[in-house]
């Protein structure tokens, strides 16, 4: 992500939020007083609301994130041996794999982005997998060192010298974007079987594709293991492998805070002593604003209105796989899911944030979903251009997109408001 987040400034909107819900009555929906400990039917519901959310679509993203990041890894290396073994030995269908296998854990990457909130921003893991522009000035400079190519040479070992001395700019998806894709295609096995034209044209480097690889899979086993450390600090369940590797081998932190539960734990456990999460409207809060409205914001503030006000015209996410604008996509259908309670949804569960305001205000889910499918709506429009966001970032159809996700954030802001309030 990014060069700035404004992450902390959505933590004090849910903190006066938070404050509010305070003030808010416990009254039952009648009017009457609710046993202590009993909670009312909105309470209930948003309780369950909650518990879809973190089952059905938490989990499975970051463990969808985790299992094809660590295939991407896999498969790196094992053309990296190849090539070091033999450069011609490599195919041309290896390379369209591994784009393949990237393609999928970029699109899982982009879909979590409605739960930032959580271990992505406490643990720094967001900026560290997913700064953008790349150091390409950087990149040829570690690149030409033989002896900072042997130290990522070198298997976990090589893993943690990219996840420590590299830097966020050089680290994550774009670094290997770089070397696996070039103007929007596939890498041709050829270009990585001499030296890299791309890279003698610009810089006069010779820097051939067993170095390119060679850096790659270093990367790719960071962002593995960055990947898998969110699927364990979120899920309890998270497979025993991933514990392993990243509690016991990289010593990366997995709890909320200095405790002992998981984020997913934390979060479904609103209410009771040890969880931050005080009031099921806090939570609901939480998925909307810091959450939902976070990514909602960035999107056309910042990962589309930089290049198309020419603040930052080098601001583009994904220049080399030309895939921004199904980067600009995903994140929506993030929210998407993150509203209707399921990944892939497209009709709201009754246990789901739209399945609260369908029943209780049914006027602004129908603008918010309204909102949202416009939003949606406007990307496709993107993609149907055919052209890649950076060739064209002030082209109409961007800013028909812009407009039509702003829409979509202030009708985020406004049911969070309700939920708040009501």
């Amino acid at each position: 992500m990014k060069k700035y987040l404004k992450l902390p400034m959505l933590f004090m909107m849910g903190a006066l939020l938070t404050a509010g819900f305070a003030s808010c009555s416990d009254d039952d929906d009648n009017g009457g007083a609710v046993t202590a400990g009993q909670l009312t039917e909105k309470e209930t519901l948003l309780k369950d609301a909650a518990t879809d959310y973190v089952n059905e679509v938490v989990y499975p993203t970051y463990g969808g994130l985790a299992t094809y990041t660590e295939l991407l890894y896999d498969q790196l290396n094992e053309v990296k041996e190849k090539f070091k073994a033999d450069p011609a030995s490599v195919t041309q269908g290896e390379i369209d794999e591994i784009c393949a296998t990237f393609i999928e854990a970029r699109s899982y990457w982009e879909e979590t982005e409605a739960f930032l909130y959580g271990a992505a921003t406490d643990f720094g893991i967001d900026p560290h997998i997913d700064t953008w522009p790349l150091d390409l000035d950087g990149l040829v400079t570690e690149l030409k060192n033989s002896e900072k190519v042997a130290q990522l040479d070198n298997g976990d070992d090589g893993i943690a010298y990219a996840a420590n001395k590299l830097g966020q700019e050089l680290l994550g998806f774009h670094g290997i974007e770089f070397i696996i894709f070039r103007n929007g295609q596939n890498r041709q096995v050829a270009t990585l079987q001499g030296d890299d034209p791309d890279l003698v044209s610009e810089y006069g480097a010779h820097i051939t594709g067993r170095e390119e690889l060679i850096y790659a899979t270093a990367v790719a086993g960071d962002l593995r293991d960055r990947c898998f450390q969110l699927n364990v600090s979120w899920n309890p369940d998270a497979p025993e492998v991933q514990k392993t590797r990243v509690i016991d081998e990289c010593e990366l932190p997995c709890t909320v805070g200095s405790g002992d539960l998981s984020y997913g734990e934390n979060m479904l456990l609103a209410g009771q002593p040890g969880s931050t999460y005080t009031t099921w409207r806090q939570v609901a809060s939480t998925i909307l604003t810091s959450g939902c409205q976070n990514i909602s914001n960035e999107v056309y503030s910042q990962k589309m209105g930089n290049a198309y006000n020419g603040s930052d015209p080098n601001y583009i996410e994904s220049p080399y796989s030309h895939r921004s604008f199904y980067d600009f996509k995903d994140n929506i259908l993030s929210i998407q899911y993150s509203l209707y309670g399921s990944v892939g949804g497209e009709t709201a569960k009754e246990n789901s944030i739209m399945g609260y305001l369908n029943k209780y205000n049914p006027t602004l889910a129908a603008q918010l979903d309204a909102n949202l499918k416009g939003a949606l709506s406007a990307l496709d429009g993107c993609i149907a251009e055919g052209v890649e966001f950076g060739e064209n970032p002030t082209a109409p159809y961007v800013k028909t997109a812009i407009d039509a996700i702003q829409v979509l954030d202030g009708s985020l802001t406004q049911a969070s408001q309700w939920i708040a309030a009501n």
